[in-house]
């Protein structure tokens, strides 16, 4: 996928970038198969009109405004009626990263500078590592207005979109935290403290996809899968024992050293 041209709106400053997809899937894909045959099931777009089957090139956009009546709008219109704000990633104001919510990130790219950018780029960078500041700004991403987070990330940048609150949904039901002692809260924090090491995203990996694709294998040259053994949780009725027999079996961590904040000038 090409990557996409934007710009960094950062007060009276403009810094070129192209934002490319910062994730991948790696998921193994299945088609849908007649079981029959095992043909491959195909759909197809149809008018309900005509009847006729309708290639992707006479496919447009259409608002339905009334029950069956439409206006139709092409991209163009809709690319013409964006301000230049709206072409380009604003930044409003720059906050806390404890304050952007815990479901708040939907999608992420690596921002790079594009020629001639490169120093109002690192500026920007070197400010919210040193700030310990993540910006918020706006674009329209389609024919939608995106809510965006800037936030270093090694020697680049990474924006990711983010939910508008009103996107974000509630949980289903209160919660009633239970009365607990101070014995347990003790426990826990314990438990929590034995397992405390470094995150590092390269010590984990989909192992799940990983027995699937032995399967797969299995299947295509007809040798035999070994099923993996299941181990399933022990059950411990008594909630303190269960803390005792975890803490017991857990390697000691490694402390993480405490993020020194830079002093404010």
């Amino acid at each position: 996928m090409p990557a996409q041209k934007t710009v960094l709106s950062f007060g009276l400053v403009a810094i070129p970038v192209a934002l490319h997809p910062a994730v991948r899937e790696n998921d193994v894909g299945f088609r849908q198969l007649h079981k029959e045959d095992q043909r491959r099931i195909r759909y197809k777009k149809v008018c309900e009109g005509c009847g006729k089957e309708v290639k992707q090139s006479d496919i447009v956009k259409g608002y339905e405004f009334e029950k069956d009546r439409h206006v139709v709008v092409t991209d163009e219109e809709l690319e013409a009626i964006k301000t230049e704000k709206e072409k380009a990633i604003q930044i409003l104001h720059f906050v806390e990263p404890g304050e952007i919510g815990a479901v708040s990130c939907a999608r992420a790219w690596h921002a790079l500078p594009e020629p001639g950018g490169e120093k109002a780029f690192e500026l920007l960078r070197r400010a919210l590592i040193d700030e310990d500041k993540f910006a918020i700004g706006k674009t329209v991403l389609g024919t939608k207005e995106t809510l965006m987070a800037v936030l270093p990330h090694g020697e680049g940048l990474v924006v990711q979109s983010l939910y508008f609150a009103d996107e974000i949904k509630d949980p289903p039901k209160a919660y009633a935290p239970p009365k607990v002692a101070p014995q347990e809260i003790a426990m826990a924090r314990k438990l929590v403290q034995t397992m405390d090491t470094p995150f590092d995203p390269a010590d984990y990996h989909d192992e799940y996809q990983s027995r699937l694709k032995l399967l797969l294998e299995s299947k295509i040259t007809g040798e035999a899968f070994a099923v993996p053994v299941k181990s399933g949780q022990v059950n411990v009725a008594d909630l303190m024992e269960a803390f005792k027999q975890s803490i017991a079996q857990a390697k000691p961590g490694v402390k993480k050293p405490a993020a020194k904040k830079p002093a404010k000038k």
